[in-house]
């Protein structure tokens, strides 16, 4: 007669392979996601062509601060639509799967072959204090006109900025330790 204990113990690890299969899996919820990033994209590349038009159509009409401001709007769509883009594709291969497609295109980006989490959190954050500074020096050019902030308005910016600054020097310090850390613990492993 067989020993059941076989069975007994087999029956956990189908059971905790299901549930590792369900979990790598559930991955995929990810991917409407980031293709619902490729729809806010393709706003922003419409609302980039309303604001080039509109600033192109009223060239010879607006003073060089205007100009300059339009310019500024323009460069924060960009600056923006990279931010999306690095999420969406960076997000997908470090969360979801490698994208096959690119995998032997000659024009595919450097930056996917090297980025992983840190490296996303860091290109975000250095996306949002770039997005930030434009809108402070899109305030400081209204000082003075119609459009200007009041002055609490104007601080409150910097202090936001400012904030965003400090979030990247941390997040950088914090990476920084981080790869010190795993450096000291390979050392320490190998010397073992």
């Amino acid at each position: 007669m067989a020993d059941p204990a076989p069975k007994r113990v087999e029956h956990p690890r189908r059971l905790e392979h299901a549930v590792e299969f369900t979990l790598f899996g559930s991955r995929w919820l990810l991917a409407p996601l980031y293709l619902g990033l490729v729809v806010v994209l393709a706003a922003i590349v419409v609302k980039f062509v309303q604001e080039l038009w509109a600033l192109l159509v009223h060239l010879t009409e607006e003073d060089g601060n205007d100009l300059m401001l339009g310019i500024l709007g323009l460069l924060d769509l960009v600056l923006l639509s990279n931010l999306v883009l690095i999420v969406i594709l960076a997000g997908y291969e470090n969360f979801v799967s490698r994208i096959a497609a690119a995998r032997d295109v000659e024009d595919r980006p450097r930056w996917m072959n090297h980025i992983d989490f840190s490296g996303l959190k860091m290109k975000i954050i250095g996306s949002i204090v770039a997005i930030s500074a434009i809108g402070l020096l899109r305030d400081f050019t209204d000082i003075g006109t119609a459009k200007a902030l009041d002055a609490s308005e104007l601080v409150w910016r910097i202090a936001l900025h400012v904030t965003f600054l400090l979030s990247g020097v941390g997040f950088a310090f914090a990476d920084w330790l981080a790869e010190k850390r795993t450096a000291l613990t390979m050392v320490t492993h190998s010397e073992d």
